[in-house]
């Protein structure tokens, strides 16, 4: 029987299932929400295909490392609807202007994310903005190759893991193949966001929107400070700011997050992708001029491909380069895993809608404001000792 990459490692990047010419490996939700690989026994032929392009136990080399850049889209409407500069939603187009499939992260009827094609600008915005949740990739990779075959241009977004997985199940470049990635922090369980939504549902008395798209960065006041937005069926909206909101406490606090994230496998500067988006944290020390409250992005360009890309839609933004070292020190998500909490088997364990706060309370840091709050306490009290 082949091997499959250990539980803490495998990243369920799904090539290993898109690879399969039997289809006999199924992706099984474990007792967390994640989803893992299974091989049914009785239909597999042992070919081995599975084992010999999994990224995880056969490592692909990156790119060199690149050149970073700090981004910001002159659509200000765009930039606002966006997590950060909004860079993602001028290459989307750029594809689609061009006959082209574009590939990423979006919400379904349940308000669980999977992988979509999109071929039209006027579907781009269930795309555009962050999801923190594990997508399903499901038989993304293999459209993607169709479309390929066909010669269109594709572009495939998402965390690095899953480009790590679309390389090792395409197994050959593509001229007309642009992957984006971004600066993962690690993906929660999507059983967790279930959870809290009935959780909210219990607190308000009243189901959640399931025909209106949540907002995880919804930046109208800052964009350092954004808040988790939804709507319910009483014509009300629930918005609260990150520090404040308990799904972001729990995902900031890493208590939530995917076994093989706090060993991810794809943390590197020497990225697979042609091009990493990601917020530019950080920008107001090292570049206060592209720095006003409202988002900035940070773009690494990583191969050839990108760096064409980049120069096509250039004109679209007001852009300046980076020293990528430092920038890359200021979103350390970029190269350096998160550490797994001590607490994270008990809140997994025992979360509950019914519990939510409460286990949130108990494992999760304090809000970044109370952080500050204490810091400047601290502070007073040596300056008056």
């Amino acid at each position: 029987m082949p091997q499959l990459a250990d539980k803490y490692i495998c990243s369920g990047c799904h090539a290993c299932y898109n690879i399969c010419p039997k289809n006999c490996i199924i992706m099984e939700k474990d007792s967390e929400g994640f989803l893992y690989p299974r091989i049914d026994e009785q239909n597999c032929i042992h070919c081995g295909r599975c084992s010999n392009i999994c990224p995880v136990l056969h490592k692909y080399n990156g790119n060199p490392k690149g050149y970073a850049y700090a981004c910001i889209n002159k659509n200000e409407e765009i930039r606002m609807k966006s997590s950060s500069g909004g860079v993602f939603n001028l290459i989307a187009e750029w594809t689609i202007e061009r006959g082209g499939i574009v590939f990423g992260a979006a919400f379904d009827k349940q308000l669980n994310v999977k992988h979509i094609g999109v071929e039209s600008k006027k579907d781009l915005y269930k795309l555009r903005g962050s999801k923190y949740l594990q997508s399903r990739i499901g038989d993304a990779y293999k459209a993607a190759e169709q479309y390929l075959k066909q010669g269109r241009i594709v572009l495939f977004t998402g965390t690095p893991c899953q480009i790590s997985g679309l390389k090792a199940y395409l197994g050959r470049s593509y001229d007309n193949l642009i992957m984006q990635d971004l600066i993962c922090h690690g993906v929660p369980s999507p059983d967790i966001w279930q959870k809290y939504l009935a959780y909210q549902e219990k607190v308000h008395g009243c189901r959640v929107d399931r025909e209106s798209l949540p907002a995880f960065r919804l930046k109208d006041k800052s964009w350092k400070r954004y808040s988790v937005s939804f709507n319910l069926l009483n014509d009300t909206e629930y918005r609260e700011t990150l520090d404040r909101d308990l799904f972001m406490r729990a995902f900031l606090s890493n208590v939530c997050l995917r076994p093989s994230c706090y060993r991810c496998h794809s943390k590197s500067l020497e990225r697979e992708s042609d091009i990493t988006l990601a917020d530019f944290w950080g920008v107001g020390s090292i570049m206060p001029e592209m720095f006003d409250d409202k988002g900035t992005s940070l773009v690494f360009i990583n191969s050839e491909t990108g760096k064409k890309l980049f120069g096509e839609i250039s004109g679209d933004m007001i852009f300046k380069e980076t020293d990528i070292d430092r920038a890359a020190g200021c979103n350390t998500a970029s190269f350096k895993p998160c550490a797994e909490p001590k607490k994270r088997g008990w809140f997994m364990e025992n979360v509950t809608a019914d519990n939510f706060e409460q286990c949130v309370k108990r494992c999760a840091r304090k809000s970044p404001v109370s952080r500050v709050k204490n810091k400047i306490k601290r502070i007073i009290k040596g300056m008056c000792t």
